[in-house]
Parts: C-alpha cells; sequence; structure tokens
C-alpha cells in the first residue's frame, strides 16, 4: 500500500531548503486534494492562504512562535475557518448541488432545511468548535497528498491566531486563521527525519468491539 510507505515517509519537517520551490504543476495538485476534501454536509466552511509573499512571512514570523520553517517554507499555507455560518451559506451551497447535479433547487431546498435545523440546534460555543474542526480534514489530505509528491511538509498549531487574523486581515472577512501548513522540501541541515516515529503501540490505541452487550440498569 503505497499511501503507508508514504505516511512512513512524512514527518514534521522543522528546517527546509531554502533553494528549492514547489512547481506550479505540484501546487496545483496540492490544491486538487484539498478541494476534494470531504466536511459536514459538504459545506467546506473555511478557506485556504496560500502565502508566498516573504515580506508578509517575515511580518508572521514573530507571532509564529519564531519558527523557522514559516520562511524557509517554499509556501505558507493558512488555514482559515468561518467564524459563523448563516442561512446564506446554506443556501449557496444547495444552489451550487442544484447546478452541478442538474438537479431543481426545490427540490434539494429540503436538505437545507435540514442542515439549517441541525446548525439551529448548536450553541454558540458548539458551533465555534465545531467549524474549527473542519480545516482540520482538508489539512489531512494536504499532508497525504504532499507525502506522495515528496514534498516536505509541517503541520503547526504554534502560532498566535488573533495576530494572524490582524495582520492577514481575516477578522473584517469574517475568517479565524485556524492551523497552519509550511511545505517544501526539506534541508540537509534538519536531522529530524533520521529519528523513529513515535505513535502508540496498536494494542493501545485500537479496540475491536465484535459484540457489544449493554449492562441492564437495576
Amino acid at each position: 500500500m503505497e499511501l503507508l510507505k508514504n505516511l512512513r515517509w512524512r514527518y514534521a519537517t522543522k528546517r527546509f531548503d531554502t533553494s528549492k520551490k514547489v512547481s506550479t504543476n505540484d501546487l496545483a495538485k496540492l490544491k486538487e486534494a484539498i478541494q476534494l476534501s470531504v466536511s459536514s454536509y459538504g459545506l467546506q466552511l473555511y478557506k485556504v492562504l496560500i502565502i508566498q509573499d516573504m515580506e508578509l512571512r517575515e511580518e508572521l514570523k514573530p507571532v509564529s512562535w519564531n519558527q523557522n520553517q514559516i520562511t524557509e517554507a517554499s509556501h505558507l499555507i493558512v488555514f482559515c475557518n468561518y467564524t459563523d455560518v448563516n442561512s446564506f451559506d446554506i443556501e449557496e451551497f444547495i444552489q451550487t448541488t442544484s447546478d452541478i447535479r442538474g438537479i431543481d433547487y426545490e427540490k434539494l431546498k429540503g436538505y437545507g432545511d435540514f442542515i439549517n435545523s441541525k446548525l439551529d440546534e448548536k450553541s454558540d460555543d458548539q458551533k465555534r468548535n465545531w467549524l474549527e474542526r473542519q480545516p482540520y480534514i482538508a489539512l489531512a489530505n494536504l499532508l497525504m497528498a504532499s507525502a506522495e509528491l515528496k514534498i516536505d511538509a509541517c503541520p503547526m498549531e504554534g502560532f498566535e491566531s488573533e495576530k494572524y487574523n490582524e495582520i492577514l486581515g481575516l477578522n473584517e472577512s469574517g475568517l479565524n486563521a485556524c492551523v497552519i501548513a509550511a511545505i517544501g522540501y526539506r534541508s540537509p541541515e534538519d536531522q529530524s527525519h533520521k529519528f523513529p516515529k513515535i505513535r502508540k503501540p496498536a494494542d493501545k490505541l485500537f479496540e475491536e468491539i465484535e459484540h457489544f452487550v449493554t449492562t441492564p440498569v437495576i
């Protein structure tokens, strides 16, 4: 299984070779992999910023714990979740589905009403938490696609989200910087890839349930 080989190959790259850049062709493949990511109800309530501008990345570095990946990588990917979801977002999704699949909008409206009703059941905190989880699925696709293309990547939560929002003007767009990833090619100076992966053993990570019997409450 090539996927397993690729996952064994990848690691969270700490130092990138600044002389190597991800090609336009490979970047297009990574973008499509992100675009094809699954999401709750298929809504994709997030936006993905792909930053090459070095001045901007120098400005972001101090609010990213001064990590070298921010400026050494070929590209910096910023996954931004929507800070809110409303009926317009649902209507837009239903209309897009209607256009692409050639189905009358009115026949899909019931599904839109269902999504709206389920979202209305969430508290503001639950909704915020739900929105912030969505980009992580797309991040996983980016990491797997990068590994297949032998492009190094480092997912990162070590940054000040509020500062990113200020610098990138995200607040005005109803967006929040949720998680970031640096992509490029590992530097010969980065020794991290030589270390064995630290993962829980399978017998501690997995539990197979073949038959489940509940204990009656007396």
